[in-house]
């Protein structure tokens, strides 16, 4: 069904190649999954596949394509359309009409589908993702999350041939993952496509099945954009582990605990993962080690806020207006439409210098508008927000380019000078940006446009910072980076609040949790005890991760379940060797 013969793919502007010497061959049914750091060049090969490279993204492309015996280089991108199904990293890219409906039913519609039939295929397609609630909703109305489980249905529901998946959960919360999870497995069951799944969030995919809910088949691609290993999964993962976290890769949990501590134990081949005794060993050793401080200090605690909220309401919608309109408002008359139907309501929120606090909740829950309210981007549908003005990152990095270069978007807004000079080579460096200065941000891929959106912010050194998602669709090491780089800023007494349904990276960065859901806040308080509330957790659907949750029983205390944690990223060396070339290993966790 898909071949791809010896190919290297090379962008104007860039000195080295994306993807080298690639060769990848899929049979109708079988599923791959690509694994490999930010900017190795997982995106460019489904873009490759799906014809936008070289037909809508200029490229040098040596090599073949063939997709159902036809070579993409003579194949339109809607010719292939017919064949593909793709699901982008950025799903709002690839939305065109005003509707949910509308949105799914355009494929079928391009194919010439029975009008009769389409009604029903919509709404198997939006059952099949888990959202079939929003079949009347507006496409500018949904939230990240949402949009990104429309676009599943959209590319399932003309049953391609080919379906290409570039992050497909990375927006998600638990219950979307598993929907996510369900609807490829049902599709493949069902109509057998050929399926290449490029995913970072490798242990929420796969869930408590672990390993056998992932593709059987891997690729690694190495940071030179060439095959390091294709293989069966577990063997890929068995073999070259240790070399996939030290090129700052995300695993799945089983294939992780193995790597760092597999040499410990001597128990039985089927005990793996936490239900090893050497694993468990492992982490409450690193648990117990030298007591952290307290991630918020007493101090902050009585420092006065720096931005508060005080009975909030938010809501991106707006009263239409009324078809009869005075020409002129009357005098002392708001003519602005009057905001409706919040979203969430009842809000007060407090944040003080240095306190980093973590917004938790379900995909439509209301944390985006929240977070662009507390920007003052969006204005309040009640109450009031008073403090410095913050920086914001957005969800969706794009959001925010105005510059035509990395450095130029990072040091964009700054006075001219050797200081500020200074400060972008500094953050360059600091985000693994230095090799990219001169690159255009739209043409970097979704990892390295979420580095530069999180490099740019913090060149200004705003009083607060608000993050949509910070760490969605970054590799290990990426994601290590930012966390590291707003535990700098809080520790330098910037204020940082945050969205993420990334539970572990909650627990390794947040000092205090908010939990929204039924319309408002229904948790506030330090990290660790809002992720032991069972009853909180439940009311947003969340799910905690099973290595968090195993931390929070064992780990003894709330430091030693943050310096498991801590302990845990620091197998990811500061550089990035190649995969084969093992960066050495701490003596207490290989021996």
């Amino acid at each position: 069904m898909l071949s791809i013969e010896a190919v290297t793919v090379a962008f104007t502007r860039r000195r080295d190649p994306v993807l080298r010497d690639v060769c990848l061959d899929l049979a109708p049914g079988e599923q791959v999954l690509v694994l490999g750091s930010s900017g190795a060049g997982k995106s460019t090969l489904l873009q490759l596949v799906s014809g936008v490279i070289p037909h809508s993204v200029v490229a040098t492309v040596d090599g073949t394509v063939t997709v159902g015996g036809v070579d993409t280089r003579d194949t339109t991108v809607v010719e292939l359309s017919r064949t593909v199904g793709l699901l982008a990293q950025d799903p709002a890219s690839g939305v065109c009409l005003p509707t949910v409906e509308e949105e799914v039913a355009l494929p079928l519609e391009n194919r010439a589908v029975d009008p009769a039939a389409i009604s029903g295929r919509i709404d198997t397609a939006l059952a099949a993702a888990g959202v079939g609630h929003l079949r009347e909703r507006r496409t500018a109305r949904l939230s990240g999350g949402e949009g990104q489980r429309v676009s599943l249905a959209a590319a399932l529901v003309a049953e391609p041939a080919v379906l290409l998946l570039d992050e497909p959960t990375s927006m998600l919360d638990s219950a979307g993952v598993a929907a996510v999870r369900s609807a490829i497995a049902s599709s493949v069951a069902r109509y057998a496509p050929a399926v290449i799944l490029v995913e970072h969030r490798l242990d929420e995919f796969a869930g408590r099945a672990g390993l056998d809910a992932l593709p059987g088949r891997s690729i690694v691609l190495d940071a030179a954009g060439a095959v390091a290993a294709d293989g069966p999964t577990r063997e890929v993962l068995s073999v070259h582990g240790r070399d996939l976290i030290a090129a700052g890769c995300w695993l799945p949990l089983e294939s992780e605990l193995d790597a760092v501590f597999g040499g410990r134990s001597g128990a039985a081949p089927s005990h793996t993962g936490l239900s090893s005794p050497g694993v468990r060993a492992g982490l409450l050793e690193f648990a117990g080690a030298t007591e952290i401080a307290s991630p918020v200090l007493a101090a902050t605690e009585l420092a006065a806020p720096v931005l508060a909220a005080t009975g909030l309401a938010v809501s991106r919608e707006r009263r239409p207006r009324r078809t009869r309109e005075p020409r002129r408002p009357r005098r002392g008359r708001d003519a602005r439409p009057e905001p409706f139907a919040p979203v969430l309501a009842g809000v007060d929120l407090e944040v003080r210098p240095g306190e980093i606090v973590a917004l938790l909740g379900a995909n439509g829950a209301g944390k985006s508008t929240l977070l662009l309210t507390l920007a003052g981007l969006l204005p309040p549908a009640a109450g009031t927000v008073v403090g410095a003005r913050p920086g914001m990152v957005f969800q969706n990095p794009e959001h925010q380019f105005v510059a035509h270069t990395v450095a130029g978007e990072i040091g964009f807004g700054l006075a001219p000078g050797p200081a500020t000079d200074a400060l972008v080579a500094r953050l360059l460096d600091d985000h693994g940006l230095a090799h990219l200065a001169q690159q255009h941000p739209h043409r970097l891929s979704g990892g390295e446009k979420r580095r530069v959106s999180v490099a740019a912010m913090l060149a200004h050194g705003r009083a607060v910072l608000l993050a949509d998602e910070p760490t969605f669709a970054l590799d290990r090491r990426a994601t290590i980076g930012v966390t590291s780089a707003l535990r700098a800023a809080a520790t330098d007494g910037t204020a940082v609040v945050f969205s993420s349904h990334d539970l572990r990276t909650v627990a390794t960065l947040a000092d205090r949790a908010v939990v929204i859901a039924e319309g408002g806040v229904v948790a506030d308080g330090p990290v660790f005890d809002v992720l032991r509330d069972a009853s909180a957790l439940e009311s947003a659907s969340i799910e905690l991760p099973a290595l968090v949750e195993w931390l929070l029983q064992n780990a003894g205390s709330d430091a030693g379940v943050r310096r498991a944690l801590l302990r845990l990223d620091e197998q990811v060396p500061a550089d990035r060797p190649a995969v084969g070339q093992t960066a050495a290993v701490p003596s207490t966790v290989a021996s």
